[in-house]
């Protein structure tokens, strides 16, 4: 499965994070790290730069927060970054340089990478966003089986067993995901790709397609 590994998704050049990706493949095993990581990264950010508001909370100087946010830390948020009305960061969010986070839009234990944009209604949880990935209206992320077991990571006949309980999508850069679609548990989705409105999309998705439905995803040309 090289297509999922962390060196086939991201540019890591566009993440604040990039140390936490350090001696990891695959992407989602850097999920349970994140709290940690931004608590001790939070410390070394530049005083000139970010201005720390509450407890393990990193916030841009040059960032546009609405005052009807909801921000609970851990969490660092970058610069030139717009956090909008009534959005709901949780906890453990790292939001990448230029992002929004829309109105009513929920965030937890995510990184958003830089230009990353989930501007409406959108669910993020357990989920990590590549360069320049944006999240249609009301399209979210599905972080935990209906039946409660750990996520599976499935490829055609491949299976890659991630431990996780929790573990939402990761969408790789570039990528569209259309308006009202689902993510379900375990999602992986290679750079380059569109997802059609209303999709619930599983499992492992190819870059530089357009996922139409359920066994119906062409290539892009």
């Amino acid at each position: 499965m090289d297509d999922i590994k962390i060196s086939n998704l991201y540019n890591l050049d566009e993440t604040i994070a990039k140390d936490i990706f350090e001696g990891v493949t695959y992407p989602w095993e850097v999920l349970p790290k994140i709290s940690d990581f931004i608590k001790e990264f939070g410390k070394t950010l530049d005083a000139n730069e970010y201005e720390q508001k509450g407890e393990n909370i990193w916030i841009a100087k040059t960032a546009k927060v609405a005052p009807t946010a909801s921000i609970t830390g851990p969490a660092i948020i970058g610069k030139n970054a717009e956090v909008r009305h009534c959005a709901f960061i949780r906890g453990n969010a790292i939001v990448g340089e230029n992002s929004v986070v829309g109105n009513s839009t929920e965030l937890k234990n995510v990184i958003l990478f830089n230009n990353v944009q989930v501007p409406h209604y959108n669910y993020v949880g357990d989920s990590i966003l590549g360069y320049k990935s944006h999240m249609g209206a009301g399209s979210i992320t599905s972080n935990v089986k209906s039946d409660k077991k750990l996520v599976i990571v499935k490829n055609g006949e491949e299976k890659i067993e991630t431990g996780l309980k929790k573990f939402g999508a990761m969408i790789g850069d570039n990528v569209e995901v259309g308006c009202g679609s689902v993510l379900n548990p375990g999602t992986v989705i290679g750079k380059n790709t569109n997802i059609y409105p209303l999709s619930s999309v599983r499992g492992v998705v190819s870059e530089n397609s357009i996922y139409k439905k359920q066994g119906e995803i062409a290539e892009k040309i």
